[in-house]
């Protein structure tokens, strides 16, 4: 039986199709497989990939759930064609990687990274044919002009931003996230107000030929050490 509705609550009738227990347990194994093959790319191929198979990604992230559902994020795509803005993103991303990696990151995060072999270096900017940048809003406007909150506008983003990233690989792609910190760079770059902020850089495309990942990104926690059953 259904809860009773809040007053101005306006519902309607759910979609949702039923599967047997051994249809569950194949997909279920079918999309850990995929997903488990999955790797962090930093060699991206400069081949190019169509808007419509980005779009239809976009389109999956943005089915995420959000808080109220408010849906406080915004993907601002960079497509390769656009070369000015690529070299400017990729010169203020590599000035803060090269601050981050002398000066403000303490020896035990540097000791962490050395691993994956990451430097200042970024030339997978300029490179792979697509950077999408994500924003999280951090309020939204009233009708009076003012402003509104946002709820859970972080935990909402990053669903929708894991979404992506599987809809990415499903689609055939491989994929990058990339964090310059600080990414305060990015609003004016990509033209979005103040109040929504930085999350973190996307890069999708194909991987260059030949391209290698680090044998230690390839060691995956046990299920026994992610999770609990109680």
């Amino acid at each position: 039986m259904s809860s009773p509705a809040a007053p101005g609550f306006e519902s309607a009738p759910l979609e949702f199709r039923f599967r047997s227990e051994s249809e569950m347990r194949a997909r279920a194994t079918e999309f850990w497989l995929e997903m488990r093959s999955r790797r962090t790319v930093r060699d991206f191929s400069p081949q190019t990939v169509s808007r419509e198979v980005i779009e239809d990604c976009l389109r999956a992230a943005g089915s995420a759930p959000s808080g109220a559902n408010l849906q406080p994020w915004h993907f601002a795509v960079i497509g390769v064609e656009n070369t000015a803005l690529r070299r400017q993103l990729r010169a203020a991303a590599e000035a803060e990687e090269q601050e981050f990696y002398t000066h403000r990151a303490p020896a035990e995060w540097r000791a962490a990274l050395a691993p994956l072999g990451t430097d200042a270096s970024k030339p997978f900017l300029e490179t792979a044919p697509w950077v999408i940048a994500i924003f999280a809003a951090q309020h939204r406007a009233a009708p009076d002009g003012g402003h509104l909150p946002v709820y859970y506008s972080k935990e909402s983003v990053g669903i929708a931003t894991g979404f992506l990233i599987a809809a990415l690989h499903h689609a055939g792609l491989a994929t990058l996230t990339h964090t310059p910190s600080p990414m305060n760079f990015l609003n004016e770059l990509c033209r979005r107000p103040v109040f929504e902020k930085p999350f973190l850089l996307l890069i999708a495309g194909y991987p260059a030929d030949g391209a290698r990942v680090p044998k230690a990104a390839l060691a995956k926690k046990s299920l026994g050490e992610i999770a609990s059953f109680l």
